[in-house]
C-alpha cells in the first residue's frame, strides 16, 4: 500500500508540470498551443519572451497549425503546377523542402540554436522548384527536373548545398553589421559628384566607392560586399552598402528576416509580416500561423543566445601549442579575415527590434514599436560578452564581415553552382558563386563537419582548402613545420560553444576551472 501511494504521488507530480489545456485543446496535436498577439510582446516578462522564441525555435510543426505549404514554394511564389499541390506524399522534399519540422532539427549541435551534421545540409535556392524530382521527362520549368532555361538538372546543379550555421552570439554579430553598415553609408552621403571615399569601417576596409562628375555612382572598385548591396541607379539611387552577415554567402541583413524565410521555406509556416494578416496564401486552411510577436520573440532567442569561447585543456603541451598555434595563425595572415576581434559600440550592445536595415516583407523601423534588450544583461544566458570601461564591447568572433572569392578557379568544387545575390534565372544567376564570408570561427570547433558545405572532417581539411584571396596564407601554411601545423589546429580546437552557464568565455574542461590571460 505504502509502495502504491508512493508511485501514485510520482504520477500526479509529473502530471501537474505539463502546461494547462482549456478542454477545446484536448487531444490537439499542435506544437504551439498559444500565440503571442501582437503587442503582448511587450507586456511579459523578457524571460517569457525568451522562452516563447525558444519554444518556437524548437516546435515541431504540424499540419493542425498550417505546418506545410500545399500550393506555394519555398520562395513565397504559386507553385509552377498548381494540380500537383504538395501534399502527402509530397509533402516533404529534401531538396526543394519542406524538409524539416523544426529549426531544432538542424541547429542542434551541440545544443538547441547550433549547426547540424552533414545529414542536415541545407540545398540553398532548390525552394524555387515546386517538388525536386530529376525527372527528364518533365517539360515544366521549376516545377521538378527543369531550371528556368528549361536545363534538366541534377542533383549538384539544382541548388547550393550548405551547412547548417550555428547562430550563438548571433545577436553581436547583427549589432556589428548594423554600426558597420551606418558607418559605410555616412562615408557614402559624405560624396560629391567627382569624390571617392575609402569604406572603411572598425579597421576592415571594403575598397574604394567613387562618384562620377555627373553624380552617378561608381561601385567597381568596391570590396567584400554583395551585388544587392550595391545596386545603383543613377545619381539619386546610391547604393546601399548594406553588411548582410546571414547565409555564408552574405545574403541576409537580419536574424528576423532569417527567421521569415526560414519559417516559410523549411517549414511551410507563414508569418504575419511577410504574408499579412487574415490571408492564406498557401491555401493550407490556416492563416496568421506566426504573429508579429511571435517573430519578434523567436528573433530575440536567437539574438540573446551565449556567445562561443574557448576552451584551453589543462595539459601544459596542449596549452603551449595553443599559444604557438594563435600566434602563427596571425603571423601567416589568417587573421587578416579571420580578425580576432572587433570593436561594438556603448550603444551597440542594446539589440533592437527590428532592424532598421530590414529589406521589405520584414517589420520595419516605424510598422511597430522597437523592442530593445541589452546584449550585456546577465538575466541572459551565459556566458556573455561585457563592455570594457570605455564601453565598448570587444567580440571575438574571428570575421570581418566581408565576402572573399577563396576558390580556385571556376572549376574548383568548392564553388558553388548558382549565385544567390542574382535573380534566379539570370545570366550571372548561373555563373555560378565563389564568394563567401568570412566564417565566425568562434565556436565552429563545436559545429563540425567544417567548410561552407559542411563536407570536410577536419579542421585541416578547411584549412588546405583556402584558394583564391586566400592562397598566400594557405601558402604560408603549408611552409611551416609539422609541428606549427598542429599547433594551429590545436588553436581552431580550442574555439567552442561553452557548456550552459559557463561564467567565462575562457575556461578548463571543467566549467568552474577559469582560465586568466
Amino acid at each position: 500500500m505504502k509502495r502504491f501511494w508512493r508511485n501514485t504521488w510520482v504520477v500526479a507530480m509529473t502530471v501537474s508540470v505539463w502546461p494547462l489545456v482549456t478542454p477545446a485543446q484536448i487531444g490537439s496535436e499542435k506544437a504551439i498551443l498559444k500565440h503571442l498577439r501582437d503587442g503582448e510582446e511587450f507586456e511579459i516578462e523578457l524571460d517569457a519572451l525568451l522562452k516563447h522564441g525558444e519554444a518556437l525555435f524548437s516546435a515541431a510543426w504540424t499540419i493542425q497549425e498550417g505546418g506545410g505549404r500545399p500550393l506555394t514554394k519555398g520562395t513565397g511564389a504559386a507553385l509552377s503546377d498548381p494540380s500537383s499541390p504538395l501534399v502527402f506524399p509530397r509533402n516533404f522534399n529534401r531538396i526543394s523542402a519542406p524538409d524539416a519540422n523544426s529549426c531544432l532539427g538542424c541547429h542542434a549541435v551541440p545544443r538547441v540554436g547550433g549547426g547540424g551534421d552533414v545529414v542536415t545540409n541545407v540545398f540553398v535556392l532548390g525552394q524555387r522548384f515546386d517538388f525536386a524530382t530529376f525527372d527528364a521527362a518533365d517539360p515544366s520549368a521549376t516545377r521538378g527536373s527543369r531550371d528556368e532555361l528549361g536545363r534538366l538538372v541534377s542533383h549538384q546543379s539544382i541548388a547550393n548545398e550548405r551547412a547548417t550555421v550555428g547562430m550563438f552570439g548571433a545577436g553581436y554579430i547583427e549589432m556589428l553589421a548594423r554600426e558597420m553598415t551606418t558607418d559605410l553609408q555616412t562615408l557614402r552621403d559624405s560624396l560629391a559628384p567627382g569624390q571617392s571615399v575609402a569604406l572603411v569601417t572598425k579597421g576592415v576596409r571594403f575598397g574604394v566607392l567613387s562618384r562620377f562628375t555627373d553624380g552617378r555612382w561608381d561601385t567597381s572598385k568596391v570590396e567584400g560586399l554583395p551585388a544587392f548591396s550595391l545596386t545603383t541607379q543613377g545619381a539619386s539611387s546610391p547604393p546601399n552598402l548594406i553588411i548582410r552577415p546571414f547565409h555564408q554567402a552574405g545574403r541576409v541583413v537580419s536574424l528576423r528576416e532569417f527567421s521569415n524565410n526560414a519559417f516559410n521555406h523549411h517549414h511551410g509556416i507563414q508569418s504575419t509580416e511577410r504574408f499579412g494578416s487574415n490571408t492564406d496564401p498557401d491555401r493550407d486552411g490556416f492563416g496568421d500561423e506566426m504573429t508579429r510577436a511571435d517573430v519578434t520573440a523567436v528573433s530575440l532567442f536567437q539574438a540573446a543566445l551565449a556567445v562561443p569561447g574557448r576552451v584551453i585543456p589543462r595539459d601544459p603541451a596542449v596549452r603551449q601549442a595553443i599559444r604557438l598555434g594563435e600566434q602563427r595563425f596571425a603571423s601567416i595572415g589568417c587573421a587578416t579575415c579571420h580578425t580576432p576581434s572587433l570593436p561594438l559600440s556603448a550603444k551597440g550592445r542594446i539589440y533592437t527590434e527590428p532592424n532598421p536595415f530590414n529589406p521589405t516583407g520584414n517589420l520595419r523601423v516605424g510598422e511597430a514599436p522597437t523592442f530593445s534588450m541589452d546584449l550585456s544583461d546577465p538575466r541572459l544566458p551565459q556566458p556573455r560578452l561585457q563592455p570594457d570601461r570605455s564601453g565598448i564591447t570587444h567580440v571575438p568572433a574571428f570575421t570581418d564581415l566581408k565576402l572573399h572569392d577563396i576558390c580556385n578557379g571556376p572549376d574548383d568544387p568548392n564553388g558553388e553552382p548558382l549565385d544567390m545575390q542574382h535573380a534566379a534565372g539570370s545570366q550571372d544567376f548561373f555563373a555560378g558563386n565563389r564568394k563567401f564570408l568570412t566564417k565566425r570561427l568562434w565556436g565552429s570547433a563545436s559545429e563540425p563537419p567544417y567548410f561552407h558545405h559542411g563536407k570536410f572532417t577536419t579542421l585541416r581539411e578547411a584549412v588546405l582548402a583556402h584558394a583564391g584571396e586566400a592562397l598566400e596564407s594557405r601558402k604560408a601554411f603549408e611552409a611551416l613545420l609539422p609541428h606549427e601545423h598542429d599547433a594551429i589546429i590545436e588553436f581552431l580546437k580550442s574555439l567552442r560553444i561553452l557548456e550552459p552557464g559557463a561564467k567565462a568565455v575562457s575556461v578548463s574542461h571543467r566549467i568552474d576551472d577559469v582560465v586568466g590571460p
